[in-house]
């Protein structure tokens, strides 16, 4: 393996990514796209931001483990065990679901794959607050009958982590 670009904002830290998606239920196929999102996002030089858990948490952060990655997983019980063995960072929050809102507001862009109704809550706190969602596989939205464009849909995890990229980028400007 190369050596890793870093990515950085302009006050000269790494990027923070949100990776969100369906935890005890989730799918070998998207297990397997979070780790490959979350190597690809390592390989770039990005912090993976999670839920800390299973499912798509723990593919996200073993990917980008694999990379040589950093990971932060933002749990929503008290006890720091409870991340999955890829988090380097647990943070215990005790607060639940509630948590969902603190994962995306740690990335500076989301990438949604597969998911449940969190997951569902964690994309309405991204577009609240105005963030770009990148979806892999994840929920369509409609909004008076009509597509809502606010989730961008990636083909694939190299697609959905160079549109994450150029979001964050982006924000930071």
């Amino acid at each position: 393996m190369g050596a890793r670009s870093t990515l950085k904002t302009p006050a000269g830290r790494s990027l923070f990514i949100a990776v969100i998606g369906t935890g005890d239920t989730a799918t070998q196929r998207e297990v397997k796209l979070a780790e490959e999102t979350g190597r690809l996002l390592a390989e770039r030089g990005a912090v993976v931001v999670c839920g800390g858990l299973n499912g798509v948490m723990a593919g996200a952060c073993k990917g980008a483990k694999s990379a040589g990655g950093t990971t932060v997983g933002l749990l929503p019980g008290s006890d720091a065990a409870e991340a999955n063995q890829w988090v380097d960072i647990p943070v215990p929050t005790g607060l639940g679901y509630a948590r969902n809102s603190i994962v995306v507001k740690a990335g500076q862009s989301v990438i949604a794959i597969g998911g449940a109704f969190g997951t569902l809550s964690e994309i309405g706190h991204a577009i609240a607050d105005g963030k770009t969602v990148v979806g892999l596989e994840t929920w369509e939205l409609k909004r008076r009958g009509k597509a809502d464009s606010h989730i961008v849909r990636a083909e694939g995890p190299e697609d959905a982590v160079t549109k994450a990229l150029a979001a964050a980028r982006k924000a930071q400007k």
